[in-house]
């Protein structure tokens, strides 16, 4: 799985390596979505499924990405929840948080 991912203006690289050190990343060029340990996949499932980061790649971009969280989770024999359970999930959290809050 060899797939190009852009140069993202946003990104900075450094500061992925920085970070997280020499790692694995299901998005290699900038050093986003680290997949080296079962939280870290669960993790990157979770950013890469939320549409503030989706929408930052073209959609061959993340295809590629998820691609690769589901490899090396298959490989790690880490369960993946549902993106469409995590976004709500994520919505209700932030609602109530903002009750909290207000």
């Amino acid at each position: 799985m060899k797939k190009r991912i852009r140069r993202r203006r946003d990104a900075d690289p450094a500061e992925g390596l920085e970070k997280y050190g020499e790692t694995r990343f299901a998005d290699p060029t900038n050093k986003k979505y680290p997949i080296d340990t079962p939280g870290r996949i669960k993790a990157a499932w979770a950013y890469i499924h939320q549409p503030s980061n989706a929408r930052k790649y073209r959609a061959a971009e993340r295809r590629t990405i998820i691609a690769r969280i589901r490899q090396e989770a298959k490989r790690r024999k880490v369960a993946l929840p549902d993106p469409e359970e995590f976004l709500e999930l994520m919505a209700r959290v932030r609602s109530r948080s903002r009750r909290q809050v207000g």
